[in-house]
């Protein structure tokens, strides 16, 4: 599958079958993550693989959905602040980094027949209590990775003219 496949393949899944990931699957997704660029190479992220029952609901608990409830396993990024990089004028840059390397991970477990969702819209201090992470660490998103029991919906995107802007030849 070549990369433009791959991206119109790519889908936030909002369903996942009751089945396991496998741990090749998860390594390979991780190894894609480890691999992502970042400024400056500071890699000012972590991640944490939430698999076991009663830790998934406790992090459930920071996202109260049905149908997230159905992923058999959960990876949490975060931002190390004490770690990104920082523009001269004072622009942080972890969360662009975390958000390159999330990228990378749900393209990663697309292309391995997994299904993903981007979720930003949870309680960022539950969650923190909860995996007991210090003060310049914040959790940035939860991807809820499995196998899809949903189907893509079609895609609206803006068409290229509305986004791109190209010298005249």
């Amino acid at each position: 599958m070549d990369f433009l496949e791959l991206t119109k393949k790519r889908y936030s899944c909002r369903a996942y079958q009751p089945r396991d990931v496998e741990r090749e699957k998860v390594d390979y997704v991780m190894e894609c993550v480890r691999l992502a660029p970042s400024a400056v190479n500071k890699q000012p992220w972590r991640f944490r693989i939430i698999h076991k029952e009663e830790d998934r609901e406790g992090l459930q608990q920071c996202y109260n959905r049905e149908w997230f409830k159905t992923a058999p396993l959960y990876v949490v990024a975060t931002v190390l602040h004490g770690e990104e990089w920082v523009r001269a004028d004072g622009k942080r840059h972890g969360h662009i980094d975390v958000a390159i390397a999330v990228e990378h991970l749900c393209l990663a477990a697309t292309e391995q027949g997994l299904a993903t969702c981007w979720v930003c819209n949870f309680d960022a201090e539950r969650c923190r209590q909860l995996l007991g992470l210090p003060e310049n660490e914040e959790p940035v998103v939860l991807i809820p990775l499995g196998y899809a029991a949903d189907e893509p919906k079609a895609k609206s995107r803006k068409a290229m003219d509305e986004i791109l802007d190209r010298p005249e030849s």
